[in-house]
């Protein structure tokens, strides 16, 4: 908490502007409600939610720095040299403003807007919720050169706020043990950690950010902070891709509905890398912004080619796909009350703010272009070379369109489809090989389970363009069978199956097609991940058996475990015991892969999530571009981390 001068807005800040709205006894029950999940993830969001706090002060233009420290327990401290949570005693509640924040749902400065123009967090239930979780908590307050205290179990005080004597600076110190009756999982990752902060340090240009691991096996220390803000957040997640043009285009713009800032650059690849934030939050659903930002680059991109003559052809046009090929673009929205919705929240509903963002990139992007004729052409040139691959593509794309995979268009001939029509009642395995496929056809559930084989390798989409991806086999057997079309012609309402499970062999190669098969749902077919149709099978590694008892492993622990049981403690040296590692699904039988794999009864299923749009966008470009020395740097920071490499 670092010394700052006193500052004539303090007194805009205070415990009488916390609004109430009572209701925390709730969050102990029922968790879920209010951080997600009681897994990984939701640990991690109340990480996310102690930091908001700083940001928001961030954001205030009140914090310079903000530090988070995972200590030896896996408890976690966050520090910020903001203003100070407010310690006076609130005119209703008859309680320090400091002991409200931390006790008593939806109370916060962010309901009032003289404190925080803007905020970001989740509607103001942040800190409360992480106090209710934890099995300890105890702030800490510099403010009004005072030092303060207070301390708290599951969410209930031990101790009144303490006046602990004179401080310097200002600033809020929270330290909290997540409570392990509470949480399934209750160790923190790193690189979970890391992403988040780093995106925040994107996003609020200027300000610091440091995280360390205290922890024995894991002790590192990282700062972020980013002079440049969103400009050098589109070189980073553009990574070793060479740009079309040398400056990242840039603008900021003060609006009555949004403030806006944008940052874009054209690269020579082929994916667009499109990420729009309100308020510090991740928007992966899109929204108002994101509409608007779309309709200005289209419309924006055709004046400027047909005003200088770019077009051969004069009712020739470029298409919003073509104006977004290898685009990696940052859209960060600041907004007073945002409205969001969609399935996980992350959809920006202000309608409002779509003509702000609209007019504003007309605007300066039109500025842009007229003040960089080079780069200009070479935009467009490139923009023009999508839209000759898109006419190539033609057919193809028509097959994607079709309103129905059913109408018009024969499903893929080696498609073993279900019985049932309700698409929310059934699933299709894509399985890798005839072989596997075969015993998949064998042992499954005809009336709700499909299975898709497909031969090997299929193309890699990051590096191909839409006519390539579109003329290869398994990629267009694979868009008929779903029957939801890809990119801008993709249709959720048309998928024809509610789980797409991938299924591989444990080798790899099976995990190399899965990554392909991966990479082409993220590029091609993101709403399926957003909405959480994707799935991945886990095949077991091992079948162990003893007489006529046999049981699967689907790790070396696993099997180990059984192996001790089966033999009394022997060991595998024991007579009488069969140990088969299963490199590939074919050599399982039609039962053997029901019982294992494809029963919904004793199955596994891991489903693939969204966390993180802008680190899944930068991992695919490492791990599946060009470039040889991001994949290298990737192979040597992970290694270690490798379990069953098949050598």
């Amino acid at each position: 908490m670092a010394e700052q001068p006193s500052d004539p807005n303090m007194s805009d800040y205070n415990a009488g502007q916390i609004q109430v709205l009572k209701g925390l006894e709730a969050v102990r029950k029922r968790p879920g409600m209010y951080i997600g999940s009681t897994s990984a993830r939701g640990l991690h969001h109340l990480v996310y939610e102690v930091v908001d706090n700083s940001i928001d002060e961030a954001m205030a233009g009140h914090c310079t720095q903000v530090d988070v420290t995972i200590h030896e327990d896996n408890s976690v401290t966050v520090v910020d040299d903001g203003r100070g949570i407010p310690v006076d005693v609130h005119p209703v509640e008859k309680l320090p403003g400091v002991e409200l924040a931390m006790t008593v749902l939806h109370a916060g400065g962010k309901f009032d807007k003289s404190s925080y123009k803007v905020s970001g967090g989740l509607h103001g239930v942040g800190v409360s919720v992480v106090n209710a979780l934890s099995s300890f908590l105890e702030v800490e307050v510099h403010r009004n050169g005072r030092h303060y205290h207070q301390s708290y179990e599951k969410g209930i005080k031990t101790k009144e706020l303490e006046d602990l004597g004179p401080a310097e600076g200002t600033g809020t110190r929270v330290h909290f043990v997540p409570d392990g009756e509470i949480f399934t999982e209750t160790v923190f990752n790193l690189d979970t950690l890391s992403s988040r902060l780093r995106e925040l340090a994107f996003l609020n240009r200027g300000l610091k950010i440091t995280i360390r691991d205290e922890r024995p096996d894991e002790t590192e220390e990282e700062s972020f902070r980013y002079e440049g803000g969103l400009a050098e957040y589109v070189t980073y997640l553009r990574g070793a891709r060479p740009s079309v043009h040398d400056d990242v285009i840039y603008f900021e713009a003060d609006r009555p509905e949004a403030e806006i800032e944008l940052a874009m650059q054209y690269d020579t690849g082929f994916s667009e890398n499109t990420h729009t934030f309100v308020n510090n939050i991740s928007t992966h659903e899109g929204g108002a912004h994101l509409t608007g930002l779309k309709a200005a680059l289209t419309r924006t991109i055709n004046d400027y080619a047909r005003r200088n003559k770019l077009f051969k052809k004069s009712d020739e046009s470029l298409s919003g796909d073509d104006v977004r090929e290898g685009l990696t673009c940052v859209l960060s929205v600041r907004v007073m009350e945002p409205q969001f919705e969609g399935q996980t929240k992350t959809k920006l509903g202000n309608s409002e703010v779509r003509g702000a963002v609209e007019t504003a990139v007309n605007e300066h992007l039109a500025i842009w272009l007229d003040e960089n004729p080079k780069a200009a052409k070479a935009i467009i040139e490139k923009s023009l070379q999508a839209a000759r691959a898109r006419d190539a593509a033609r057919r193809a794309r028509d097959l994607a369109r079709k309103k129905n995979a059913l109408e018009g268009g024969v499903l893929p001939g080696k498609l073993a489809d279900c019985s049932l029509s309700d698409a929310s009642l059934t699933e299709i395995y894509i399985v890798e090989g005839d072989s596997a496929g075969g015993s998949a056809k064998q042992g499954r559930d005809r009336s709700f389970q499909a299975i898709l084989p497909i031969k090997g390798k299929i193309l890699n989409v990051e590096r191909a363009r839409i006519d390539k991806i579109l003329a290869n086999v398994e990629i267009r057997a694979m868009i008929t069978a779903l029957g939801t079309g890809i990119r801008e012609d993709f249709d959720i309402e048309k998928a024809r199956y509610h789980k797409v499970i991938i299924m591989t062999d444990a080798d790899v190669d099976g995990a190399h097609i899965r990554t392909l098969l991966l990479t082409f749902f993220f590029r091609q077919m993101r709403e399926l991940i957003e909405a959480g149709y994707i799935y991945i099978a886990q095949p077991p590694l091992y079948r162990v058996a003893k007489g006529k008892q046999e049981t699967y492993a689907f790790s070396e622990s696993e099997r180990e475990q059984i192996v001790k049981r089966l033999t009394n403690g022997k060991g595998e040296e024991a007579r009488g015991l069969n140990i088969q590692r299963y490199k590939g699904l074919g050599e399982m039988n039609p039962d053997q892969l029901w019982n294992t794999t494809m029963d919904p009864d004793g199955r596994t299923l891991l489903q693939v999530t969204m966390e993180s749009a802008a680190e899944a966008d930068s991992i695919f470009s490492r791990l599946m571009g060009d470039e040889v020395e991001p994949r290298r740097a990737f192979i040597e920071k992970n290694a270690r981390y490798v379990r069953n490499l098949d050598i």
